[in-house]
């Protein structure tokens, strides 16, 4: 009963950050390797999605409800980024995902420099694109983010929103509402190939979405409530802490 009040606190506590600015997996996937270590990492992963996608979509559906959602961008992104997400997947059963794992966290660090010193990088909401040429640019960035959240993962929905407001000109608050809906198409895609491939644990990954839907519920009204300042503010922590993380998974493990 002890794991399973660790595992439900951390799946809240995932869904209420992956609603703000993603990273959620964060919380969850070393609680989880540390509450079950003798279970295959692709079953863990597969339950994590499972849940995942309770609390995502359920983000998505508050912010639909509250925020316009920029669909002429997130529905062509989360198109491509569902088949590119299923080819990702794929792909790391063949190919080593070592070189990715050593690039990330300077990737990151490259998005947390840049937010840094863009002080009013997100605070306005003034789209770039229009027509055709947005449709074009959702399709690519949904295709690269989708592709890499199935071949590895970590940080995608903090990619997201970076690159809805880097090169959409949304605002933070718009860029997280509208990464929820590519996250979700990201997530149903990976949770169809871990499903085909035996790895979840159904009953586990539900009572974990319980709580990510709860999670999920507070995080999407803290974030409507505080706008894109607290959501920038929650972002550069959360980055930060990828950094630490994904450096330490890189270089020291």
């Amino acid at each position: 009963m002890i794991d399973v009040a660790v595992l439900g606190g951390a799946a809240f506590l995932a869904g209420l950050v992956d609603a703000v600015v993603g990273g959620g997996g964060l919380i969850q996937i070393p609680v989880m390797f540390s509450l079950f270590p003798k279970e295959v990492p692709a079953t863990l992963f597969g339950t994590s999605k499972l849940a995942g996608i309770f609390g995502t979509g359920t983000a998505a559906i508050n912010y639909a409800r509250r925020v316009r959602v920029a669909w002429s961008a997130a529905a062509p992104a989360a198109m491509a980024a569902f088949a590119l997400s299923f080819a990702g997947a794929y792909t790391v059963t063949k190919v080593p995902a070592d070189f990715v794992r050593s690039l990330l966290p300077i990737l990151l660090v490259a998005v947390a420099i840049y937010t840094f010193r863009k002080k009013d990088l997100g605070s306005i909401h003034a789209p770039v694109h229009t027509g055709n040429t947005e449709k074009m640019v959702a399709v690519g960035m949904g295709a690269c983010i989708g592709f890499y959240d199935g071949f590895f993962g970590p940080g995608t929905g903090s990619f997201l929103i970076f690159l809805f407001v880097r090169f959409f000109g949304f605002d933070f608050l718009s860029a997280s509402a509208a990464a929820k809906v590519v996250n979700v198409a990201c997530n149903i895609s990976a949770l169809m190939w871990f499903g085909y491939s035996g790895h979840l644990l159904w009953q586990l990954g539900l009572l974990m979405a319980v709580c990510q839907v709860a999670g999920s519920l507070v995080g999407t009204r803290l974030a409507i409530k505080h706008g894109s300042a607290f959501v920038r503010k929650l972002f550069l922590v959360v980055v930060c802490l990828l950094i630490l993380k994904t450096g330490y998974d890189a270089f020291f493990k």
